[in-house]
């Protein structure tokens, strides 16, 4: 593949250094080189490849890393990794130990601000502009501030308020309204629907600048079309846009692939902007890749594939299904049996599994967009207007929405129930997606219900006993990816609240799981039994209510006490010391241990590998039980043997 222009390409300044007509030559060149480095790694695909043409123009007309680019959702900024040094570093895109998939303030002084969740980047350009204005002075200087914000995360509340206060405080800054119909599933809502006439009734060539006093700044081939596009928008609402009723001048749309109107109106904003201005840029998801063209989701996350076909390589075929078909699976069950059951999703139908639910009930399921705080008190409403309403969000995206989940519905004591995906370490998608904190935010929440599945037909029970629950919240966590294969039942049973199981009886030591760090307990018990040691294994699965006497029977029991969870300090454990204090057990002498996530953010790696590093697979577990109860070492060494 040759890349000749791309081959001189070591920072942005070298492209500013470039002709126009070379600039044009450097997208197509960059879109070939983001599909290659895509095709070996896997990755975030099709939102790169939309704004590539975009990419490149904006590092040309500013000087970066001076003047701030803030991607949201960062997912779309391979390319922009690719200009800023870290070409050569793509083939450990999302590996352990290489770059992050997602902008990163510690990685490069390109990425000014990180972002693995949506909406955040007018705020924190707004952030940079008051920074500016008041003198600060990092590292690389203040200069401009550019968001850049796709259609599918500008609903978000966040980015209005962001909006709100820069429209107010009336300072330079862009604001680059990334719009391609499609973020990771096709856009919802009245924004949405607002966004597509703003060009689809006017042929689009027409639609160069809706401005207000802007357009005479333009070139003069710009500006008649300026100037009939103004009338045009104004027509669609009373007394201008929306976005010029926030306090930004609005230009665009404009085509966010023809690299000559991209710089000329790039240079033009940059040159004569004085306040807050938006640019609405029309780009297409997936841009030049007919693969990804023609998906469904646009190319949105794809593994490793072939350049030329578009297919995916194969995969060893899963030994179990996935946690989140078996959670859908079972909701459909409850939903046939129930016509209460409804769905809520925030913009993600496919990993949630609320698509499948969706294909079974399409007027139960609610897709709010990216908007989980609104998904939430929505839910809340639906729960005391009388439907049973499981809300199906992201554990890292549910912290977007903690707030309404205390307010909202648990201090109202409202039967929302909370399916939690992607709990735990989640692998390449690192830190910002890792699902560490909600047992802990949850458990310590009145009036709630919180369990974790230890496998997937438990997560099926689970799914059955939220539904049952009729007076107060619940929530339910688990995993991404496979189950370890256990047999299904048709439809789940409805668990006694509060309860957990012993798993196997032992002597000496009992460890306590909750979620499915289980398996890896077994794994552990296997190991210490051929030392002589046979721990008794149970399963939690509640983390609030706590099942009192299955605690307090196991510390009477056993000489030592272990909690093993898939969450942060402040969880689980915690719960289970306090009981343990209060009643006094420690006073008799019991050993106590409590295993969770590290007090750290993991980078991503392989999911076995981040659970290796945080100390929480069977080896770690092992070592636990040897180390409380005082075996050397040297005897776990020759058990093995």
């Amino acid at each position: 593949m040759a890349t000749p222009l791309l081959d001189t390409i070591l920072s942005p300044a070298d492209l500013r250094k470039l002709s126009d007509p070379e600039l044009r030559q450097l997208a197509d060149e960059l879109r070939l080189e983001t599909i290659e480095a895509v095709s070996k790694t896997g990755g975030h695909l099709g939102a790169g490849l939309g704004v590539v043409e975009l990419t490149v123009a904006l590092h040309a007309v500013f000087d970066t890393p001076r003047d701030k680019l803030i991607w949201d959702v960062s997912h779309q900024c391979y390319p922009h990794k690719i200009l800023t040094g870290r070409r050569k570093r793509m083939e450990t895109l999302r590996m352990g130990g290489g770059i992050s998939g997602f902008t990163k303030r510690s990685e490069s002084p390109y990425d000014p601000f990180g972002a693995g969740h949506a909406g955040t980047s007018i705020s924190a350009a707004t952030g940079f502009m008051a920074a500016r204005e008041l003198g600060g002075q990092p590292e690389h200087g203040l200069g401009d501030a550019v968001a850049i914000i796709g259609d599918g995360s500008i609903p978000a509340g966040m980015a209005f308020e962001g909006m709100n206060h820069a429209g107010d405080m009336k300072k330079r800054l862009f604001v680059v309204l990334n719009d391609n119909d499609m973020s990771i599933a096709p856009p919802v809502g009245a924004m949405s629907g607002y966004l597509s006439r703003l060009y689809a009734e006017a042929p689009f060539q027409e639609l160069k600048s809706a401005a207000k006093g802007f357009a005479s700044l333009l070139p003069p081939p710009l500006q008649d079309g300026a100037r009939r596009a103004k009338e045009l928008v104004k027509s669609m609402t009373v007394g201008g846009t929306l976005f010029e009723e926030l306090g930004f001048s609005y230009i665009g749309p404009i085509d966010g692939h023809d690299m000559e109107q991209l710089l000329s109106v790039l240079r033009t904003v940059h040159e004569r902007a004085t306040g807050p201005m938006l640019i609405h840029v029309i780009t297409k998801k997936g841009k030049g890749f007919a693969a990804a063209e023609g998906a469904a989701d646009c190319g949105h996350a794809r593994g490793k594939f072939d350049t030329r076909t578009g297919k995916v390589h194969k995969t060893p075929p899963a030994n179990a299904p996935s946690y989140t078909s078996v959670f859908a699976k079972a909701l459909v069950a409850e939903a046939e049996a129930d016509s209460r059951v409804v769905g809520i999703t925030a913009a993600m139908p496919d990993g949630t599994g609320m698509d499948v639910f969706a294909k079974h009930f399409p007027n139960r399921m609610f897709d709010v967009g990216m908007a989980e705080q609104h998904g939430v008190t929505f839910s809340a409403g639906l729960a005391a207007g009388g439907m049973k309403p499981f809300c199906a969000i992201y554990s890292t995206f549910l912290q977007r929405g903690y707030d309404q989940v205390a307010h909202d519905v648990a201090i109202q004591s409202l039967p929302v129930r909370f399916a939690i995906d992607r709990a735990g370490l989640v692998g390449a998608d690192g830190p910002t997606h890792a699902g560490s904190f909600d047992i802990a935010f949850l458990a310590n929440l009145p009036n709630f219900v919180v369990m974790a599945a230890a496998d997937e037909a438990e997560l099926m029970h689970m799914v059955a006993t939220a539904a049952s629950i009729n007076d107060r919240p619940s929530a339910f966590r688990f995993p991404r990816g496979e189950g370890v294969g256990v047999e299904l039942p048709e439809r789940g049973e409805v668990l006694e609240i509060g309860k957990g199981r012993i798993v196997q009886k032992g002597a000496r030591v009992a460890i306590l799981s909750l979620g499915t760090r289980l398996g890896e307990a077994r794994k552990a018990a296997e190991n210490l039994a051929a030392m002589g040691i046979t721990p008794t294994l149970a399963d939690a699965r509640f983390a609030k209510p706590l099942d009192r006497d299955l605690i307090l029977q196991l510390a009477a029991d056993h000489e030592a006490l272990i909690t093993v969870e898939e969450g942060a300090v402040g969880g689980f454990g915690s719960h289970v010391a306090q009981l343990l204090a209060e009643e006094g057990v420690f006073d008799t002498g019991l050993k106590f241990r409590s295993m969770t996530l590290p007090d750290e953010f993991i980078a991503q790696d392989s999911p076995a590998a981040m659970y290796h590093t945080a100390g929480l697979d069977a080896e770690a577990i092992e070592a636990k039980v040897l180390d409380v109860l005082g075996v050397a070492q040297i005897k776990r060494a020759k058990g093995r043997a």
